[in-house]
């Protein structure tokens, strides 16, 4: 015979089950990295971030040109006859559009280009590993990194790490609120499961609990 719970004992299942499901590491999950096509797609356009090494180009005007200058902790640089040109938050396209209309004061019509030789990444653009790691570290966002691709880089989980319990962090930018996604890193490291391997964006932050024992 079937008998009927009564409505508190139900309410304190579906509370324990709930509860449960939180231990066990619910919450959101990213779809996991593809690699089917073999190719790979642009990321959005870099943004010019302190201490970047750059090259400037000045066409027919070599005296005015800059190679491998660095931009300043200020997030300005300094090439002939032009001070404290503001260049973080720039891509490299509007850096030399403004270079170009600062020395269009003194040449005609000047022709400009701008290479990033070494970006440093500005604080946008990087990806944050901290917690349960032998090296956290914030690294600058390259075009279709992975959790791999960070976890690799920072040296992967420490022994107390519980790693299908960390969290990865992402700003909304249409809403401008965080998101939070669970990430089995475990199974990635450990086990080597590529379905637990996910696509990263500039600005994530992950976050590497310890195992409770």
């Amino acid at each position: 015979m079937l008998h009927r719970l009564p409505l508190k004992h139900l309410a304190a299942l579906g509370l324990g089950a709930a509860m449960l499901a939180a231990c066990a590491g619910g919450g959101k999950e990213l779809p996991p990295a593809s690699y089917g096509d073999g190719s790979v797609a642009p990321s959005e356009e870099y943004t010019i971030g302190p201490l970047d090494e750059i090259t400037i180009h000045v066409w027919r005007n070599p005296e005015l040109s800059a190679d491998k200058v660095r931009v300043r902790p200020d997030g300005r640089l300094t090439i002939p006859l032009v001070q404290d040109i503001p260049a973080v938050g720039k891509t490299a396209t509007q850096l030399q559009d403004y270079i170009a209309g600062e020395l269009a004061k003194y040449i005609e019509q000047p022709i400009v280009s701008v290479i990033v030789n070494t970006p440093e990444g500005n604080f946008t653009q990087q990806v944050r590993i901290i917690g349960a790691t032998p090296q956290p570290a914030s690294l600058p966002f390259r075009a279709n990194m992975t959790a791999l691709d960070a976890m690799i880089a920072v040296g992967g989980l420490n022994e107390f790490a519980a790693g299908n319990r960390a969290k990865l962090i992402r700003l909304n930018r249409e809403t401008g609120t965080q998101v939070e996604y669970r990430v089995r890193l475990a199974d990635l490291i450990r086990k080597g499961d590529s379905s637990a391997n996910v696509m990263l964006m500039p600005g994530d932050t992950i976050i590497i609990p310890e195992s409770r024992f």
